[in-house]
């Protein structure tokens, strides 16, 4: 099933997943990389992660968990999913993986980066998943996530917080313990004068956010911050070079 723009689907037990697909330029095969999007879903800001990817030499391919249909309900259904730990939007991003596998332009090593709610999937998907890395920015998760136990059998993990976060006050040093605990290679960084959200440059790239959430946004120290994410990024395609390249 083909979608216009970069836009093809994948079929999952739910119905077809779209997906936003971005393709390095040059001769391939190439690694592949699952993005997984905030709570705004499939917006211009996600597009804009994954042509970054693709820019660095990774084959990019964003699912959209909502499935085109952005209602509250459903935003807070696969939140609940991702701190659950299982759901159709785990099914939505393996349907992605699988895909993106099959692909010829793709080498068959796949890696999982997500942010905030995204964030919070690809730390639980670390494990146990078949992802080669993952990155995690400021993933909202349950508390298990951001232990040893859990981290036993992980993949190797980047993660990028906000010193300035509210929601995640710690976060960083929690996942850092855990995987050092559990012998996962990993590069966690904390920046102070970031908040949450630091690396989603919703504004600038078009997207309407609601009301509600730039009120919240007050109380957590959401906002993109250039600085600390042009930092991120470079660790992130970094680590991603390392592990699968």
């Amino acid at each position: 099933m083909l979608w216009p723009m970069g836009m093809t689907a994948v079929t999952t037990p739910t119905g077809d997943c779209p997906l936003y697909v971005s393709q390095p330029q040059g001769p391939g095969p190439w690694p592949g990389v699952v993005v997984v999007h905030d709570v705004l879903g499939m917006s211009n800001d996600l597009r804009a992660q994954a042509d970054w990817l693709a820019g660095e030499g990774f084959l990019a391919a964003a699912p959209d968990l909502f499935h085109g249909r952005r209602t509250a309900a459903r935003m807070v259904a696969v939140a609940r999913s991702g701190m659950a730990g299982r759901g159709p939007a785990f099914d939505d991003i393996d349907a992605t993986s699988t895909w993106l596998k099959a692909q010829k332009a793709c080498t068959g090593r796949i890696g999982v980066i997500g942010y905030c709610m995204g964030g919070g999937f690809a730390l639980v998907m670390a494990r146990g998943r078949g992802f080669a890395a993952s990155s995690v920015n400021y993933g909202t998760a349950s508390k298990t996530a951001y232990t040893a136990e859990f981290h036993s059998a992980s993949c190797p993990i980047v993660g990028s917080f906000g010193g300035k976060d509210r929601s995640l006050r710690g976060a960083a040093a929690r996942l850092e313990a855990a995987l050092e605990a559990a012998g996962v290679e990993h590069d966690v960084k904390e920046y102070p004068g970031a908040g949450h959200g630091f690396l989603n440059d919703h504004p600038g790239v078009g997207d309407k956010e609601p009301a509600l959430f730039r009120v919240m946004g007050r109380f957590t120290g959401t906002g993109y911050d250039r600085a600390a994410a042009e930092d991120a990024r470079a660790r992130i395609t970094a680590f991603f070079g390392a592990h699968l390249k």
